[in-house]
């Protein structure tokens, strides 16, 4: 076999895809991990919604929810994104079973129904406006 077909062969592995969600997550939390996001000027990118809008969105709280899961500070994380902070169990249960579907050769999908994909977006939007109007 050609280098050039294995390796497209790999990258069309069941795994591979979850691996490199896997892989860019380790790294960003390695960047984050020295970059505080909560001091200004930190060398994060700018958030395209607060740069429009001059709103934080969820994102942006959950980025500090990640530095300071990762340094320790559990009641600063609460504070910074509780709704992201409450389904991180559930996401990261998500990946780890599409990473072991990946793994056993099959391809795996969680399946949200429209009822479900409408209730992520509400609540994000009403997390979105609670925090701000705070």
């Amino acid at each position: 076999m050609a280098d050039g077909s294995r390796s497209a062969s790999l990258l069309r592995h069941p795994a591979a895809a979850p691996l490199a969600v896997l892989a860019a997550g380790a790294a960003g939390s390695a960047y984050l991990y020295g970059t505080d996001p909560h001091e200004p000027g930190h060398l994060l990118p700018q958030c395209p919604f607060r740069l429009v809008t001059g709103l934080l969105c969820p994102a942006c709280g959950g980025t500090r929810m990640v530095y300071d899961l990762m340094h320790g500070q559990f009641s600063q994380a609460w504070l910074d994104n509780r709704a992201l902070l409450l389904v991180s169990p559930w996401a990261l249960a998500l990946l780890g079973r599409w990473f072991v579907e990946g793994l056993r050769g099959r391809r795996w999908r969680p399946r949200l129904s429209g009822r479900a994909q409408a209730a992520v977006l509400l609540v994000a939007v009403a997390w979105t406006v609670v925090r701000n109007a705070v």
